[in-house]
């Protein structure tokens, strides 16, 4: 039978103070006097019909894919219609719904009034660059691609 180490690697560590900050950096938005008129509509999660996908920093993919696997789920569906992998058809919601990223909560597409003016927000977006920075990676990417790059063997 074979022992889990109780002590984290240094890259554990990592990844743990990333989606810490991450959190952290939700937590700040949430303070943010920017009135939004979004009542979980959906619109949003229909990629294919909005012709828009969020992209997000790779520290926003690991807290992601973090809570999709606490959800007990392993496989990241890819649905037929076009819909983000992490909406469920069958409830109308999101699955991972707290842990959704940046570009979900700031309203990346007019079915929820558009997006925040970045003005608004780019101190958070800067720390969540540099958070992912801190993990080697530099670029956001469109949310398939960068759960498949944090799903590549970072958690």
């Amino acid at each position: 039978m074979r022992q889990r180490n109780p002590t984290p690697t240094p890259r554990h560590a990592q990844v743990s103070a990333a989606i810490a900050e991450v959190r952290a950096v939700y937590a700040d938005l949430e303070t943010r006097p920017v009135e939004r008129d979004c009542q979980r509509r959906t619109g949003c999660c229909h990629f294919k019909l909005t012709g828009e996908v969020p992209s997000l920093t790779h520290a926003e993919a690991l807290l992601m894919l973090k809570a999709w696997r606490a959800s007990g789920r392993k496989n990241i569906p890819e649905p037929a219609d076009g819909a983000c992998p992490m909406f469920d058809a069958k409830t109308a919601a999101c699955r991972i719904y707290e842990a959704r990223p940046f570009g979900c909560r700031t309203h990346f597409c007019a079915a929820a009034g558009g997006p925040y003016a970045r003005r608004e927000v780019l101190d958070l977006i800067r720390r969540l660059e540099v958070t992912s920075e801190r993990l080697g990676v530099r670029d956001p990417r469109p949310l398939g691609a960068a759960l498949d790059r944090a799903s590549d063997g970072h958690l």
